[in-house]
């Protein structure tokens, strides 16, 4: 019986690898040829997301451990003076407030310029300066604050409730300057058009978080000190 015997492939030396099944090395190797590099760029695993959650809560907890003490050291102490807030701190709050409706419609732009519903001479990242130059001015805003305070002859270790002013405002402000990080990493991973959609909606879910804590610790504030 005859049989036919195959020659084995022959392998090109010179063969270049195909950009796009070269292995998971970055999103680029994930965009097939002639894909829309927008849409690939809505994917994200949720991790990010999952992370975002378990910070805010880790930060209500320890605010809410500042209030509890608050208010039972209040209640136990007879040396307890009250003052009256610096006024630029109801500016700030309105800085922060504004902040978020401003990242709100960098987001609504952003989206819409990933969806290709826009050109792409317009500059997405444009609210996202104006929400990094209004939380730089809240945190420059708080610091004017403290130094009315202490203008009034109250420093950190004069009274329970200066000192108590003083941990909330700096705590709030350390964690403002983390969102400010995180709108710096957004509009660097943009430029280079590498953001993906969790980065950004867990970023904006940080910075709306810090507009919200801190209307809660004005009040408190306000009404405790």
């Amino acid at each position: 019986m005859a049989s036919t015997v195959h020659e084995p492939p022959q392998i090109d030396p010179n063969r270049q690898p195909d950009q796009g099944h070269i292995g998971n090395r970055g999103w680029k190797n994930l965009v097939p040829a002639g894909g829309n590099l927008h849409a690939a760029l809505d994917y994200s695993p949720p991790p990010s997301s999952t992370a975002i959650w378990v910070v805010l809560f880790a930060i209500t907890m320890m605010f809410a451990a500042f209030t509890s003490a608050l208010i039972v050291r209040k209640g136990s102490s007879l040396d307890w003076q009250t003052f009256r807030l610096p006024s630029i701190l109801y500016l700030n709050t309105f800085l922060l407030l504004a902040s978020s409706a401003t990242l709100e419609i960098a987001r609504r732009r952003i989206a819409a310029f990933m969806g290709g519903l826009r050109s792409s001479s317009e500059s997405p990242s444009r609210w996202l300066y104006v929400t990094l130059f209004l939380g730089l001015l809240f945190v420059a805003g708080q610091y004017i604050a403290w130094t009315q305070l202490r203008a009034q002859g109250m420093y950190l270790a004069t009274n329970p409730s200066s000192s108590f002013f003083y941990v909330l405002t700096a705590t709030h402000a350390l964690h403002v300057l983390g969102g400010l990080g995180g709108l710096i990493h957004v509009i660097r991973k943009l430029g280079q058009s590498a953001l993906r959609q969790n980065t950004l909606v867990a970023t904006a879910h940080y910075w709306h978080f810090m507009g919200a804590l801190w209307v809660y610790l004005i009040v408190l504030l306000w009404m405790k000190l």
